[in-house]
């Protein structure tokens, strides 16, 4: 995969540039749809629903530094502890977020609810 990147994709600084570009637009866009979707319907997922989504943005960000390393030059080979730390650094990074989606919202909304009363 990383050698079809490197000579599809990395060929020049302006494709790594309109590539980068381009990817940092779909992070945008990713980011905003659950946004807008939560305004819309009220979307109830399992542990495993959210767990098969973090895995899936974990390898997509995974390709993408795939694709960077091998625009440079050798890609090097990773055994499995190197995808189990990164894995758990993807989890450790991600818990703001989880943090500021659950955890504080929630708050928000009791203490709004206490105050009309």
């Amino acid at each position: 995969m990383h050698r079809v990147l490197s000579q599809t994709l990395f060929v020049s600084p302006l494709h790594l540039l309109l590539i980068s570009a381009a990817c940092v637009l779909v992070v945008i866009v990713a980011l905003a749809i659950p946004a807008w979707m939560q305004r819309q319907f009220v979307i109830e997922k399992s542990f495993f629903a959210r767990l098969l989504e973090l895995t899936a943005i974990y390898l997509f960000v995974g390709l993408l530094g795939v694709g960077f390393e091998s625009s440079l030059g050798n890609v090097f080979p990773q055994g499995w502890e190197f995808y189990a730390i990164t894995y758990s650094l993807f989890l450790i990074l991600a818990y703001p977020g989880f943090v500021m989606r659950y955890l504080l919202k929630r708050r928000r909304v009791l203490v709004n609810k206490a105050n009309a009363v």
